[in-house]
């Protein structure tokens, strides 16, 4: 039997328990784990975030997923839509591994969304984790739990996107009981999508300014360097306006008039801008109307800067 087709039963005293889950005052008796279960006690790195996340959001996560995957980390997600499968994806596309802590039987793939995800997960050597038996399907009050798990098995927790109320909050809440350092990236004040990680940083967590804290940050915390650097990529041919509307819009998601008010431009001018750049893959139209730029267009931003 491969080891992506493994699955095991482990109780409380077993040796393969991961030490980590021990730590909870009231740690699962029994957990079922799909694939390597060595990497339940691999330095891993747990990633969380809003299941409706902006493009903002996405892109955060997935940058914290190649970096602790670079520097040698496993990243450990809950596999939902939104933040949680954007790192998945971001660290097995660095050649990372990948843990999914499912609140649902572990061979039931939850949200169908993410079964690709979990194949790959397991395919690449890594692993699918629940507390509860094989088949169970969604249940509201098994992710609670699951979050435990989540913010137990890392050294540290990223929160790259969160609102107000929300469920990463009760994980951030543990991490913090087990003395787990909380990692969150701030947003704009102007964005609900963003209150809640605001308040964790207001409230002490370390602050992830950009790519450069997080390395910091993670070296401190495992004693580790990323590898490699990527090189600027993705942003050649963008006009000076576009480059300027982007710059605005990284600030804060705006309509149409609103842009058009802070770049000096008409309506008409500032719509055909935005339409150019929505074409080419630069900015995309939110729910609610705003235009954000694209996680592409983030990720080819920040490594602009970074390389001069």
């Amino acid at each position: 039997m491969s080891t992506c087709d493994m699955r095991l039963e482990i109780e409380r005293d077993d040796e393969a328990y991961p030490a980590c889950v021990l730590e909870l005052h009231d740690a699962p008796q029994r957990l079922y784990v799909r694939g390597n279960v060595e990497m339940l006690g691999a330095p891993a790195l747990s990633i969380i975030g809003s299941r409706s996340a902006t493009p903002y959001g996405l892109a955060l996560t997935e940058m914290a997923a190649r970096i602790g995957a670079e520097a040698g980390l496993t990243i450990v997600s809950g596999g939902a839509k939104g933040c949680d499968s954007a790192a998945g994806r971001a660290a097995l596309k660095a050649g990372g591994k990948h843990v999914v802590v499912l609140g649902t039987g572990a061979d039931v793939p939850y949200p169908a969304s993410s079964r690709s995800l979990i194949e790959e997960t397991l395919e690449r050597g890594g692993a699918v984790v629940s507390l509860e038996p094989w088949g169970t399907p969604p249940q509201r009050w098994a992710f609670p739990k699951r979050n435990r798990v989540i913010a137990a098995l890392s050294q540290a927790l990223f929160i790259g996107e969160a609102g107000m109320p929300s469920g990463t909050f009760s994980t951030a809440e543990t991490a913090s009981e087990l003395g787990r350092e909380l990692l969150v990236a701030p947003g704009s004040v102007f964005s609900p999508q963003s209150r809640g990680a605001n308040y964790l940083i207001s409230n002490g967590a370390c602050c992830i300014a950009d790519e450069e804290t997080l390395e910091v940050a993670i070296s401190r915390i495992y004693g580790v360097l990323r590898f490699e650097r990527p090189q600027a990529q993705g942003i050649e041919g963008v006009s000076a306006d576009e480059r300027r509307a982007l710059t605005m819009l990284i600030a804060n998601a705006m309509r149409v008039e609103e842009l058009a008010l802070s770049m000096k431009l008409s309506s008409l001018d500032c719509l055909q801008l935005l339409s150019r750049m929505e074409v080419s893959g630069l900015v995309k139209r939110l729910i609610d109307g705003r235009f954000s730029p694209t996680k592409t267009a983030l990720h080819a931003l920040t490594r602009l800067g970074q390389n001069g």
